[in-house]
């Protein structure tokens, strides 16, 4: 109980700040949503780690490395950045005295609680000294960098994307979507999801990764005016889900971006507008098993595979209708009929089933796309 109050105290989390900034001269020029967000992330993880009678895991060091390095970046010496993790666990501590004693909690309790979170702190100093030094040394980090590091963070999902959701002030619970889209159109989206990073109340955090944009945020996509959601490139996005499961919900967005793309949709797409598509898109190792499985299927057809493929692909999109299909591929009604009976025949599947339907839509795009 005393544990959860020191973790959600927000009078606590001002505190903390205001005696930082007047303590620790250096700590002044930082911004305060930049000095809220890394101390309640570290309340938050040496909570959890006291609540659950351990020492830091790997998520939590690699956030204390990512604390270390951005005050490394922002011109912080060292002996600053240990004054005020000392000055903060101070006043967290002065204050978790009075709610020990308001709950009557005994002092053995108490005692053995410190004993624990020295244990923790003791390895997030060294983490911290070892981290500074190594970033002291080394070129200097963007913002952009920096925003980058937080989006992967954000993206591992589990203990990591808390903390990183903690810091940048995003909510831990159920209030967060992901979206993708191809890095070529980072400035698009972000121009249309925007950013409050330099507020107490983080919205949207993006960043350039790999090729791709990834954005993580706390605005409901779908609420954005209808001529922004649909206009422009297509883009996937997930939600909402808590931040422990942004992993998952990244997975989705981007089967949601494949598959909007396969539809030729424009805009932001959430995955439960096009959820077979993505679970088909999202399974490559199934698809490569169907059409190993029908691999004999496709050494008959020879020459005339991709027709048939492309055929069999255009009427279902059709809906079956054959003389939708045949105009989309400016042949004859007789000739789509006659190309989907002989992919029926070869392939046994039944296209007129709808199981049939869908397993013969996946194996043609398949095929097509090898």
């Amino acid at each position: 109980m005393v544990i959860d109050r020191v973790a959600t105290d927000d009078e606590l989390l001002r505190s903390v700040v205001t005696s930082v900034r007047v303590l620790v001269r250096e700590s002044a020029a930082l911004s305060t949503a930049d000095i809220v967000g890394h101390t309640r992330a570290l309340i938050f993880a040496a909570t959890r780690a006291i609540a659950d009678r351990r020492a830091p895991t790997q998520a939590e060091l690699s956030f204390v490395e990512d604390f270390a390095v951005t005050r490394a970046s922002q011109g912080v010496p060292l002996e600053s950045v240990l004054g005020a993790v000392h000055v903060s666990e101070r006043t967290i501590w002065a204050r978790a005295r009075e709610l020990a004693a308001e709950s009557g909690l005994s002092p053995d309790l108490l005692l053995d609680a410190r004993e624990l979170y020295d244990d923790w702190a003791e390895a997030v100093r060294t983490r911290i000294i070892m981290a500074h030094r190594a970033a002291s040394s080394g070129p200097t980090p963007s913002a952009q960098d920096r925003d980058a590091s937080v989006v992967r963070r954000l993206l591992e999902g589990g203990t990591a994307a808390t903390l990183a959701a903690t810091e940048v002030g995003l909510p831990i619970q159920r209030h967060l979507w992901v979206v993708i889209g191809h890095g070529a159109d980072t400035a698009h989206w972000q121009g249309m999801l925007g950013s409050s990073r330099t507020s107490l109340d983080t919205t949207s955090v993006s960043a350039r990764l790999d090729g791709w944009f990834a954005a993580v945020t706390s605005r409901d996509p779908r609420a954005l005016p209808q001529s922004r959601a649909t206009a422009g490139p297509a883009g996937g996005f997930a939600g909402p889900v808590d931040a422990d499961e942004l992993v998952t919900a990244r997975r989705l967005a981007a089967a949601a971006l494949t598959a909007a793309q396969s539809r030729g949709i424009t805009g932001l797409v959430h995955v439960a507008e096009v959820p077979t598509l993505a679970a088909l898109t999202d399974r490559p190792d199934l698809a490569a098993m169907l059409a190993d499985h029908h691999a004999s299927s496709w050494s008959q057809f020879g020459a005339s595979g991709p027709v048939i493929a492309q055929t069999v692909v255009a009427w279902l999109d059709a809906d079956r209708d054959v003389n939708l299909a045949a105009e989309s591929l400016f042949v004859h009604p007789n000739t789509v009929r006659n190309r989907v009976q002989g992919f029926s025949e070869i392939t046994e599947i039944d296209v007129t089933s709808t199981l049939g339907a869908m397993d013969a839509w996946w194996l043609c795009t398949t095929w097509l796309a090898l």
